[in-house]
């Protein structure tokens, strides 16, 4: 059984955006999607280095054993050039990319991935995403410190923890090889578009529209419905066979998009430009043409500050996440305790943060209301009171609520017998003692026919003593309106 590949790619600036970083390739046996950063003078170039290096595997000279190790070199190369242009350029510094790659041989695939492009594949029905997003928060999604729902919103859900630049170590891919099964259906996308259009509304699309063209239409189209604040590019690619193809109508040229579309950028010190090598790569049968060294009409490059600024940026972007990363893992293993909102709460972590991530969130409230507890330890609750495991803040708590206990069970309101009234200005006298036998003359009212005198609503406590006053004979004096020391 022959295999064949029937693709298209597109590729769209965006709404927001003022260039389009992105760069697409499709073609008979290879599908490139590659998304740059770095600023304008850096993020297209890197895009269309990985697509230039690429492209020359687009044959089918290769076996399945090597598919791979060819897109391993061929990386490893691009990794190269973009670590020379960011030396000989200071103005290209940070740059980088994102990038995936398939490459067929007979009826395998294989295919190399970093970054947070995706891929994503319809076989018989089911939609999903085979690659994993190699960002901060993706980590922290899947080590269960965030849902899906928060790492939507969360600040550093950009930061990349992997990438295609020029920092001069491996590059970390992630690899696989698949079969090529007849009717599956590839889609290889930017963020521009993930980030914006739920899957969901994807795998609608990618199992409804029957042409790979009209596919990546529709979904570019999606993307810019809803705002598009990036570059969208796609790439579509149906796995056919002889049984439900007809090899003369596919197509046979390579398509691309985006920035290794277009020479727009000069060479640069580090050598002839990638987006031209790649472009004519697409068109095999146009003669090459000479990349000038200084161009008619030279491109407008961003002041040199500005670049500088932005390189700081990306540097410290990247310090946030994987410093953040490393003390969020650490700090995880901590507890404190502190008032909020007139509770006491439990929080997980440390009462610290690095820039916009802090390092703790609430695990439990309490229930223990701040002003239950005396005036010296309400001011302690305050600021943060740690301990090094739950076992130690759990103990600490209910030393809190038995603290407030007591104290609740000193609030004793004294009431008066009846007959009796209390004079506030009264001096205090002694209180009888219990073990005092009441006088056989003393009489207590039945309650039925007393006449209290109105009172707040008590708590348990108040009202056991004042069955209890009730039960005593008549105190010589006036009792005291201060509360009485707890009876034993």
């Amino acid at each position: 059984m022959s295999v064949f590949l029937n693709y298209a790619a597109r590729s769209d600036v965006g709404l927001v955006r003022r260039s389009n970083q992105d760069s697409g390739y499709a073609g008979p046996h290879l599908a490139v999607l590659a998304d740059g950063m770095g600023g304008p003078a850096g993020g297209d170039i890197a895009s269309s280095v990985a697509v230039a290096h690429l492209a020359p595997l687009d044959s089918d000279a290769h076996g399945a054993d090597d598919l791979l190790d060819l897109l391993r070199q061929a990386i490893g190369s691009a990794h190269a050039e973009l670590v020379e242009r960011s030396r000989l350029d200071p103005e290209l510094e940070g740059l980088g990319t994102t990038c995936i790659a398939l490459l067929r041989a007979g009826t395998k695939i294989g295919m190399v991935h970093i970054g947070d492009s995706r891929a994503y594949l319809l076989r018989d029905g089911r939609f999903t995403q085979v690659t994993t997003d190699h960002t901060f928060v993706n980590y922290l999604v899947q080590t269960g410190r965030l849902s899906e729902e928060q790492a939507a919103r969360h600040p550093q859900r950009s930061v990349l923890l992997r990438v295609l630049g020029d920092a001069d170590e491996p590059v970390e891919l992630d690899e696989s090889v698949r079969e090529a099964h007849p009717g599956d259906r590839w889609l290889l996308c930017s963020d521009g578009l993930s980030g914006v259009v739920s899957a969901e509304t994807i795998a609608e699309v990618v199992g409804a529209e029957a042409d790979p063209g009209s596919c990546a239409d529709k979904l570019v189209d999606l993307a810019l419905r809803a705002g598009a604040p990036d570059n969208v590019t796609v790439v579509v690619v149906d796995v056919l066979d002889d049984a439900n193809s007809n090899p003369v109508n596919l197509p046979t040229s390579a398509q691309v998009v985006g920035s290794a579309a277009t020479d727009r950028l000069a060479a640069t010190r580090g050598g002839g430009s990638a987006a031209a090598r790649a472009h004519a790569l697409a068109a095999p049968t146009a003669p090459p043409e000479e990349v000038d060294e200084e161009p008619s009409h030279p491109p407008q490059r961003p002041h040199r500050k500005r670049n500088i600024i932005l390189s700081l940026l990306l540097s410290l972007a990247l310090f946030l996440g994987v410093g953040g990363w490393l003390a969020y893992r650490w700090a995880h293993s901590h507890y404190y305790v502190q008032a909020s909102d007139g509770t006491i709460r439990i929080y997980r972590g440390i009462p610290q943060q690095l820039g916009p991530l802090k390092f703790s969130h609430e695990y439990e409230d309490t229930g223990l209301r701040l002003s239950s507890l005396p005036q010296a330890r309400q001011d302690n609750l305050r600021t943060p009171v740690t301990r090094s495991s739950l076992e130690e803040i759990r103990s600490f708590v209910a030393g809190l609520k038995a603290e407030a206990q007591q104290r609740e069970q000193r609030r004793v309101i004294p009431l008066p017998l009846p007959g009796q009234t209390v004079s506030p200005s009264a001096s205090p006298t002694a209180s009888p003692s219990p073990s005092a036998v009441p006088s056989p003359t003393s009489t207590i009212p039945p309650p039925a026919t007393a006449v209290p005198t109105p009172v707040p609503s008590l708590s348990p406590g108040a009202q056991l003593n004042r069955i209890t006053s009730h039960s005593l004979p008549s105190a010589p004096a006036t009792p005291t309106p201060t509360s009485p020391a707890p009876r034993s």
